[in-house]
């Protein structure tokens, strides 16, 4: 499985295996194994340092504490577009850990911008002011 153009998991390195869909029983949910559950153990894996330090520390439920990521792929009908869901899923996990955010530029509110949020807050306590018992 490609990630980008120098990464790659080697397909043994991905345990797929095939079980029965949960859900209301049907003709098939009993009998065929159509889902596909997806272990891929992080810190055995062939991927760079950078990427293990990077998805070990991601906060997702998919990822367990041993460090193991696990896809449970049941939405489709047929095993082949479960397993190709699943290493997708796989590949957009890794894809969104490793993702580099942008550095955000400190930035200062305009002038305008200012007096209009103090004209809102004004109007709006004279609002609730307006609201207070009246004294005759």
């Amino acid at each position: 499985m490609k990630l980008s153009n120098n990464t790659q998991i080697p397909p043994e390195e991905i345990d797929l295996q095939p079980i029965r869909s949960q859900g209301s029983g049907g003709q098939n949910v009993n009998k065929v194994s159509t889902a596909i559950h997806l272990r891929f153990d992080i810190r055995a894996s062939s991927l760079p340092e950078a990427y293990k330090e990077k998805l070990l520390a991601y906060a997702d439920q998919r990822i367990s504490s041993e460090g193991v990521i696990v896809i449970k792929a049941q939405t489709h009908n047929s095993q082949e577009k479960n397993r190709a869901d699943a290493l997708e899923r796989l590949c957009q996990l890794i894809l969104d850990a490793t993702k580099v955010q942008k550095k955000r530029k400190a930035t200062r509110p305009t002038r305008s911008s200012q007096t209009k949020r103090l004209d809102s807050k004004k109007k709006h306590s004279q609002t609730k002011a307006g609201r207070g018992k009246v004294d005759y």
